[in-house]
């Protein structure tokens, strides 16, 4: 599928049910399962067993999880439920018509231990053939694959300063994502405001806005 060698591959069926059956979901999303979702196919295992790699440190296991979609969206809330349920990190993508989208999750281990992950942000690619694809597998351990596929999907979303950890271009952008959306809303109290002192003092918050988004620039 993306150049992963044989040794990789598992090819094993998961029953879509498995992430909505006897787990606490809301009606909405149980639907986006049952609705959005044809199958979904454990495509491959990337791990120092299964390629030449050594081990992660962060990163233990990255599988490859091909979702063929019966419609051109998906929920996003639906790939963060099968994260949920699944202890190791995954690319996943998703087929429509013979164009695919590769979706990835910034996933680390959460605080409470126990298996457990949070995923910061999601980044996908747009659609395309599966010859344009263009993912590759670069790095010489699980954890520098797991990096190098984020960076690739995500692209210009994650812009990398001198030195930085992965770990903090994801906060990075995901700060500068909240610190854009502020100023969107606040740009659009200020165009309904009709008070002028009111409007000096939106604008003046605006304006320290949008010299912290500055400061968050790659």
């Amino acid at each position: 599928m993306i150049g992963l060698p044989k040794s990789t591959e598992f090819n094993k069926r998961i029953p879509k049910q498995k992430f909505y059956e006897n787990l606490t979901v809301t009606p909405a999303l149980k639907t986006a399962f049952k609705e959005q979702i044809k199958v979904i196919y454990w495509r491959n295992k990337v791990a120092a067993t299964t390629m030449n790699l050594a081990p992660g440190t962060n990163v233990t296991e990255l599988e490859v999880f091909e979702i063929k979609l019966n419609t051109g969206n998906l929920d996003e809330a639906v790939l963060r439920q099968i994260d949920k349920e699944i202890p190791y990190h995954i690319l996943f993508l998703l087929e429509y018509e013979g164009k695919y989208q590769a979706w990835i999750g910034y996933k680390e281990a959460a605080q409470s231990g126990n298996n457990a992950f949070k995923v910061t942000g999601y980044y996908h690619t747009d659609w395309l053939t599966e010859d344009t694809l263009g993912i590759k597998a670069d790095g010489l351990n699980v954890d520098a694959i797991y990096e190098n596929y984020v960076r690739q999907i995500a692209g210009d979303k994650l812009q990398t300063a001198t030195g930085e950890s992965l770990e903090e271009t994801v906060v990075r952008a995901e700060k500068k994502k909240q610190l854009q959306k502020q100023i969107d809303a606040l740009q659009a109290k200020i165009r309904k405001e009709k008070q002028l002192n009111k409007q000096m003092k939106m604008n003046s918050e605006l304006k320290n806005l949008r010299e912290e988004l500055l400061k968050n620039e790659g």
